[in-house]
């Protein structure tokens, strides 16, 4: 039989650790809502938060006594060395951790329902701690794990054709909409219109994780907080397009010989379009140039490239035998009777 006073400090224990994992999963989310823009992983940690909310009874909020807690206002040194939000993500979720075990261990006598709980949403972090630091890690090393770039053509679907490629594992894409480019009403898309829909695009891609970049347009970039932009070689230098970003965001260029590629590298771009492999449409008038600039490219780019240029999973082997194993494509999802399908197809093919 436990004794009232072991009794009494068992609901202690388990209001202070109901508080103290509540609140840790409070912080975890915040940073997911306001540093990450992930609705999908703050709809997840606000469930897992009120389902231990749920379950926080009155009598162990009765049983609190703040003044008589020994640890109360105990801080250690390792808690000044959190500068970062990716170490504060991480300590949070260990502190939901270890309240969560607890939990788990008092409660089974005291009350199986919650001890059950803990040990469920416990495991359900350890894979959701992965996801929110992966999410928030430098957005040069969420590139290096990208091998589909979508580049969007302007569309009457266009929110619809990114988010099925988003559900179909696109994790990098870029809006596109060049001048002389039409407005789904047929007239010329006006910068009002571009804002838009980077605006819509850019929510998209934050709500899957993924990186978005704008084509060209610095200012537009500069908006809605584009994780980079992507510049042509008759864009602006990409040193100016850098000193107006910042050091954090991503800049691509597009280049179509190995010599642009080199200049591409000591500029300090982040990565590289290479072709147009194929003739393709979305280019007029340049001359494709074919996979022997792929060669060139796999024995020497430090730095990602993504061959482009009419590629479809019909021609796709051919430019993973040049060395391509990352490439960007337009038409083969946007034209796609099914985006997600056509998404997934290439990833199958590329991984």
């Amino acid at each position: 039989m436990t004794s009232p006073a072991d009794h009494h400090a068992v609901l202690r224990l388990l209001d202070a650790n109901l508080d103290r994992a509540r609140e840790g999963l409070r912080v975890v989310e915040d940073w997911c809502r306001f540093g990450l823009d992930r609705a999908d992983l703050v709809a997840t940690l606000k469930d897992l938060r009120q389902r231990l909310g749920l379950l926080h009874q009155e009598r162990y909020k009765q049983a609190r006594h703040t003044a008589g807690d020994v640890a109360a206002g105990m801080a250690h040194p390792a808690q000044a060395q959190r500068q970062k939000p990716a170490a504060v993500v991480a300590a949070n979720c260990a502190r939901v951790q270890e309240a969560l075990r607890v939990l788990e261990e008092f409660g089974r006598d005291q009350d199986p329902a919650l001890a059950a709980e803990a040990a469920a949403i416990r495991y359900a972090l350890y894979d959701l701690e992965v996801e929110v630091l992966r999410a928030g890690a430098d957005l040069r090393a969420r590139l290096q794990a990208c091998n589909l770039y979508l580049v969007t053509s302007p569309s009457p679907q266009l929110e619809a054709v990114v988010a099925a490629a988003l559900e179909g594992g696109v994790r990098l894409v870029q809006y596109r909409a060049k001048e002389g480019s039409l407005a789904p009403d047929g007239q010329p898309i006006t910068d009002a219109l571009r804002l838009q829909q980077a605006q819509a695009l850019r929510q998209l891609c934050s709500r899957y994780g993924a990186l978005f970049v704008v084509n060209d347009r610095i200012d537009l970039a500069l908006a809605v907080d584009a994780d980079g932009v992507h510049l042509g070689q008759g864009d602006l230098p990409p040193a100016l397009a850098r000193r107006l970003l910042g050091p954090e965001k991503l800049i691509g260029r597009s280049t179509h010989a190995i010599s642009q590629l080199r200049e591409a590298v000591a500029d300090g771009c982040d990565y590289v379009g290479v072709g147009p492999v194929n003739a393709t449409p979305t280019k007029p008038g340049r001359e494709p140039v074919g996979l022997d600039y792929v060669r060139q490219a796999a024995a020497e780019s430090p730095i990602p490239f993504f061959a482009i240029g009419g590629i479809e999973p019909a021609n796709l082997a051919a430019v993973q035998a040049a060395g391509g194993t990352r490439v960007a494509v337009v038409r083969a999802i946007t034209e796609a009777a099914d985006p997600a399908a056509a998404s997934r197809a290439l990833l199958n093919l590329l991984n």
